[in-house]
């Protein structure tokens, strides 16, 4: 069993309160969804994502390296009836197929080599939602080592190849109290 997968074992086998919460960036953003189709959360951990893209009517997927957390989705699916399958997979040694979805959820997760793989799922309309933790800091949120941390303006290089339709990451400009800060997050389409 790799290292990630006990440590997101261990978080989730204590975890209350299923699902977790939609990541901001599909929660203000909804109104652009598109009424039909294929949509993967990646990294899903208590499926906040994939749980509201399963209530909208999409044929929804989610995927997380931990089946403790899996197991949850599904349980919570099932009762539900949802259009929501959750798999426990390693996204980095699996990523999506290619053209195989017309939206894709991403919420606090960073691996650069995963970038090109997401683009590449997209179908032609398809929409990427992503959000995830910057360098520049207010907080002590997220993940202490910079590698999993976007560098100012990073994301919005890594997803050029998209048509950008929604973008925020404010940094430390202006009332630190308010707005989004220590994350940023991008909304975008294949054309």
């Amino acid at each position: 069993m790799s290292e990630d997968r006990e440590k997101w074992d261990a978080i989730y086998s204590r975890k209350t309160g299923f699902p977790g919460a939609p990541s901001r960036v599909l929660a203000e953003n909804i109104h652009l969804l598109p009424v039909a189709g294929a949509a993967l959360e990646i990294a899903c951990g208590l499926a906040g994502n994939a749980v509201l893209l399963a209530e909208r009517g999409l044929d929804t997927r989610a995927w997380d390296i931990s089946p403790v957390a899996i197991e949850q989705v599904n349980r919570y699916a099932r009762e539900r009836g949802l259009p929501l399958t959750g798999e426990a997979c390693d996204v980095m040694e699996r990523p999506p197929a290619p053209a195989s979805c017309d939206v894709i959820v991403v919420a606090h997760f960073l691996d650069r080599a995963l970038i090109p793989h997401l683009v590449g799922a997209l179908r032609r309309g398809g929409l990427l939602f992503y959000q995830t933790f910057t360098r520049t800091r207010v907080t002590d949120a997220g993940p202490g080592n910079p590698e999993f941390r976007l560098a100012d303006n990073e994301l919005l290089g890594l997803f050029s190849p998209l048509r950008l339709l929604v973008y925020r990451e404010e940094g430390r400009v202006g009332a630190l109290d308010r707005g989004l800060r220590d994350e940023a997050l991008i909304v975008a389409q294949k054309t």
